[in-house]
C-alpha cells in the first residue's frame, strides 16, 4: 500500500509539473485585467492599496481547475518581455503572488515612481494564452513627512 501511495503521489507531482511547464490554459476572446485604484499618474502615500479589476474572467485560487478563470500577479516595476510566458511565474518582490484568489492589496512601496500591472495565471501560475494582463501604469508614492525628503537626499550623498 505505501508504494501504491508512492506511485501515486509521484504520477500527481509528475503531472502537474508537466502542466506547470509547456502547458497554457486558453483565455477567452475579450478577457481583460485592470487596476481599478490606484489611477494612472496618481501620487499616492503608504501604505498603497491597489485593487485589481477582471472582466470576462472569473477569480479561482491557485490550484483550482474552473475553465476561464485565473488569479492576480501583481508586477512592480517588471518588463513583462522579460518573462517566460509558458511556465510558473516565479515568485518575487517584483512578481507578487495572490494566489488565494485576492482581489487587493495594500502594501508599502518605497517613496519614488513605480511601474504597476496585473498578470492573471492559471491553476499552476502559468499565464493564459493569450496572455491576460492589464495596461502598466505609473504611480508615485509620496515621502511619508516632510523631513524625508531631506534624508533621502542627504542618503544619497553621503551625509546625515
Amino acid at each position: 500500500m505505501k508504494r501504491f501511495a508512492t506511485i501515486l503521489s509521484a504520477a500527481i507531482l509528475l503531472g502537474s509539473t508537466a502542466m506547470a511547464d509547456g502547458h497554457r490554459s486558453a483565455a477567452p476572446e475579450g478577457a481583460q485585467a485592470y487596476i481599478i485604484s490606484p489611477a494612472d499618474g496618481a501620487t499616492v502615500s503608504n501604505p498603497v492599496t491597489i485593487v485589481f479589476g477582471l472582466t470576462g474572467m472569473g477569480v479561482a485560487p491557485a490550484g483550482t481547475e474552473v475553465e476561464n478563470t485565473g488569479h492576480h500577479h501583481l508586477l512592480i516595476n517588471t518588463d513583462p518581455a522579460t518573462l517566460e510566458m509558458d511556465t510558473s511565474l516565479p515568485a518575487t518582490d517584483q512578481i507578487v503572488h495572490f494566489g488565494g484568489g485576492q482581489t487587493q492589496v495594500t502594501r508599502e512601496l518605497p517613496a519614488g515612481t513605480h511601474t504597476l500591472r496585473l498578470l492573471l495565471g492559471d491553476l499552476n501560475h502559468v499565464p493564459h494564452d493569450p496572455p491576460v494582463m492589464s495596461e502598466a501604469i505609473t504611480v508615485t508614492v509620496g515621502f511619508d513627512d516632510v523631513t524625508a525628503p531631506r534624508r533621502h537626499l542627504c542618503a544619497k550623498v553621503g551625509l546625515r
